[in-house]
């Protein structure tokens, strides 16, 4: 199949260009690399340096004629979505509508997109979330992943395009920037390996549900056969507090001790999802634990600094 990938050149994305190529689809990607990197490129894709925003994305569009769109580009950066949500706005609603509008025009068969867990449910009324749970986005960023999510149904209900909207819990793995708005575990691992403590933000009893990448990608290829539109959390089911985290990760490192900072004002203290629906419908299993995701995250670390 022809598969356009956005974003093709970030943390999640990247990965999954690669996955797709490896069972024989072209691929192309779009990505503006303000925070891609072009050494995530897999050279055997085609590529295009262009905004999702940009109205000459239509030109790909037609010369191409791609079977299935895998939607990733956005401004990822939560504070940012706070700080500036005209700019979250743009990119992340009315850009994403843009190649939603494009696929239309198209033809395009199916159009995949990454969505959030965390995000969408926001403080959660049990634990773990399933697809049934309230959504209540407490970010300018989360209201607008749900806000595309309501794009998806009204124009498969309009034109008949099909979709998955895969709600990513905590993303982790190799090629995770840790500058930024990046993963708690990138940051502790880059710091770590710098000889630096982090600081852990308030008493460290916060949880999150961590996902290794490969296990978010495998969910992307379920998607490509799977005719269910819908929404499906992608996760671990299993909570684990940024205590334990700096723990285990110190461990595999150097033995560092705890510091504490302030907490973060409206941080979520509790985030984890449930699987069971992306387990039934589409076959998709977990096959990375956290040790194990861990393990491999610090060795890509040490490659990339030759440690």
């Amino acid at each position: 199949m022809k598969i356009l990938v956005t974003g093709g050149a970030g943390f999640i994305a990247s990965h999954i260009v690669d996955a797709y190529i490896e069972l024989g689809h072209e691929v192309y990607i779009i990505d503006n690399l303000i925070t891609g990197n072009r050494d995530n490129i897999n050279p055997k894709a085609r590529f295009y340096e262009i905004d999702i925003r940009d109205k000459n994305i239509s030109e790909i569009f037609e010369k191409h004629k791609f079977d299935i769109v895998n939607h990733h580009a956005a401004q990822i950066d939560v504070r940012k979505s706070v700080a500036d949500p005209i700019y979250d706005t743009d990119i992340n609603i009315l850009g994403s509508i843009n190649i939603l509008q494009n696929a239309v025009n198209n033809n395009v068969k199916k159009i995949i997109f990454a969505s959030s867990g965390g995000a969408i449910y926001g403080e959660q009324e049990y634990f773990p979330a399933d697809e049934k749970h309230p959504e209540y986005p407490v970010s300018q960023y989360g209201v607008a992943k749900l806000s595309f999510e309501k794009y998806l149904y009204a124009y498969r209900f309009i034109y008949g395009i099909n979709y998955i909207a895969l709600r990513y819990s905590n993303v982790y793995g190799p090629r995770q920037n840790p500058h930024g708005e990046a993963g708690v575990i990138a940051i502790f691992t880059e710091k770590m390996l710098s000889g630096i403590t982090p600081i852990i933000n308030g008493e460290g009893k916060q949880t999150r549900d961590y996902v290794y990448v490969k296990d978010v990608v495998q969910a992307n290829v379920k998607a490509l056969d799977c005719n269910e539109s819908g929404f499906y959390n992608v996760g671990t089911g299993k909570e684990t507090d940024v205590n334990t985290l700096f723990r285990i990760i110190s461990s595999k490192i150097s033995s560092f001790e705890e510091k504490h900072g302030p907490a973060k004002p409206g941080e979520q203290m509790r985030s984890v999802i449930s699987t069971k629906k992306i387990e039934k419908i589409m076959g998709w299993k977990l096959t990375t634990d956290l040790e194990e995701g861990l393990t491999k995250t610090i060795e890509w670390f040490k490659k990339k600094h030759n440690l």
